[in-house]
């Protein structure tokens, strides 16, 4: 357990959101010792301000830019203290923070009403000693929106999962294209039938055109992106079944699994795949640095037909968890060094200017080899194949 795990922020709200997220001991222990540090105030961004009340729609990355040079260093920063902030995973709107500037060293405290809470804070007490916190405005780490599709409908697959993925075979009425509410049928590859489970509802995401994701510098292809076209609920499984033949023989042949379309992004057609849907994700994101060196490159930018990037875009980076990469690594974006001759210099010799870096991602989402991840400021264009480094 890193110091870091004292801010986890999910992305979820409702009551399921502190019970997901408690404060574990190993946590308390974390924040007791945390709450002895701060960053030395070199560290602090030349504008922090010396107080400031959290409003609604704000982030913890957005908090952490406005105190920090470096934000990804919030929790060092955070004077954690667990008599005043019962659970760290909650911060609200309303609540105001302190920039404490004694001994050298920059710490944050809440302010403002018991507990460090606004006074319009509900809280409902269900007995002397347990209560339930309202949490559908605690603050996120991220704007979810940025990346919630990600999370619900991930799009990157194993060239085993592709070649192994069941595929829509043939729709009612030979219609071309299927949309939500469409019956259709499906069959999974040769010796691997579609079937169904009597004791739950399995539903499956339908993808197409799985374009592989090779390494800028290597060649591997890493993975498949896959285009996410919606979900479908499997009504009936795969089977054979003995008919007559022109020459009036038993013959076996294949009944295609039923499914029935329940939600569509985009239309959906003879030939696409499926997979099944994977269980909902309750994922923590706490900004941090990885624990050593790294290296890596964006491999591609999601949506988009050209090799540049904005802020607030997903890209996909050519480093997964075979890698160490975890879901909230901060990445440093670098900007190549323009190679020039030196004018001054009567021999003209060649020079490389040094890299500098462009901006910072945050990784979401990881799989084997690749990861999504949000970038969350650039100075120029991020182009595919810049490169990634461990911030400093």
């Amino acid at each position: 357990m890193t110091a870091l795990a004292t801010l986890s922020v999910c992305l979820l709200s409702g009551a399921a959101w502190g019970q997901k997220y408690p404060v574990t001991p190993a946590q308390s222990a974390t924040a007791k010792q945390v709450a002895q540090a701060g960053v030395p105030l070199s560290e602090l961004a030349p504008d922090a301000p010396d107080s400031y009340t959290i409003k609604s729609g704000d982030t913890l990355w957005a908090i952490s830019s406005l105190f920090l040079r470096s934000p990804w260093r919030w929790p060092e920063l955070w004077g954690m203290n667990l008599d005043d902030i019962r659970n760290p995973h909650l911060i609200y709107p309303g609540q105001r923070l302190v920039l404490d500037k004694s001994g050298g060293l920059a710490k944050l405290r809440l302010a403002d009403g018991a507990n460090g809470e606004p006074v319009d804070l509900e809280t409902v007490r269900l007995s002397p000693r347990v209560r339930s916190e309202k949490t559908s405005d605690a603050l996120t780490t991220l704007q979810a929106r940025a990346i919630e599709p990600f999370l619900a409908e991930p799009l990157i697959v194993e060239e085993s999962e592709l070649s192994g993925a069941p595929r829509i075979v043939a729709a009612q009425e030979n219609r071309v294209m299927l949309s939500r509410g469409d019956r259709a049928y499906a069959r999974g590859p040769s010796g691997m039938p579609l079937l169904d489970d009597k004791n739950k509802t399995q539903r499956l995401r339908v993808f197409r055109n799985a374009t592989p994701l090779k390494d800028p510098t290597t060649g591997e292809v890493l993975g498949y992106e896959a285009q996410f076209l919606g979900k479908a609920e499997l009504v009936r499984g795969e089977s054979t079944q003995e008919t007559e033949n022109r020459d009036g023989k038993l013959q076996s042949v294949i009944v295609p699994a039923t499914i029935d379309i329940v939600s569509t992004k985009e239309e959906m057609r003879v030939g696409d795949r499926m997979l099944p849907e994977p269980a909902r994700e309750f994922p923590s994101y706490t900004p941090r640095a990885p624990g050593g060196p790294v290296s890596g490159r964006i491999v591609s930018v999601y949506g988009s037909a050209v090799v540049n990037a904005a802020q607030n875009q997903v890209v996909v980076i050519n480093r997964g968890r075979r890698d160490g990469i975890e879901s909230g690594h901060v990445m440093a974006i670098l900007k190549d060094g323009q190679q020039l001759v030196d004018k001054t210099d009567p021999e003209q010799a060649q020079m490389k200017l040094p890299d500098e870096r462009n901006g910072l991602l945050m990784v979401f989402k990881t799989f084997e080899k690749l990861s999504y991840a949000l970038i969350l400021d650039i100075t120029d264009g991020v182009r595919v194949g810049d490169r990634l480094a461990a911030p400093r």
